[in-house]
């Protein structure tokens, strides 16, 4: 299994609506990349950082494939394209992209 986190930073200015987020764009990832090799999808919203002050991160998804073969399938398919666009609809933040795997 290969992890493909993405998260989105709190910044001065930041926009995240986190109804789109949930209702439209993560539908759309599982639909375009189901048939690729995406196994599931965990959503987070920051809640505070440990200390109780405002958390780092205004939201953050890891989304789990079933290998690294299918991670590519996904990124480098024919709706990879349509799915980074619809960034834009719900956030004007720059997210933060990692792949890990299991140890």
């Amino acid at each position: 299994m290969v992890i493909f986190s993405v998260l989105y930073a709190a910044t001065d200015g930041a926009h995240f609506d986190h109804d789109y987020y949930n209702a439209t764009h993560i539908p759309l990832v599982h639909e375009a990349f189901g048939s690729t090799g995406l196994t599931g999808v965990q959503v987070f919203r920051g809640l505070s950082a440990p200390d109780g002050g405002p958390a780092p991160f205004i939201a953050m998804a890891h989304l789990a494939f079933r290998d690294a073969e299918a991670l590519q399938a996904s990124m480098g398919g024919p709706r990879a394209a349509e799915v980074m666009a619809d960034v834009a609809k719900f956030t004007n933040i720059q997210p933060i992209a990692q792949v890990s795997g299991l140890v």
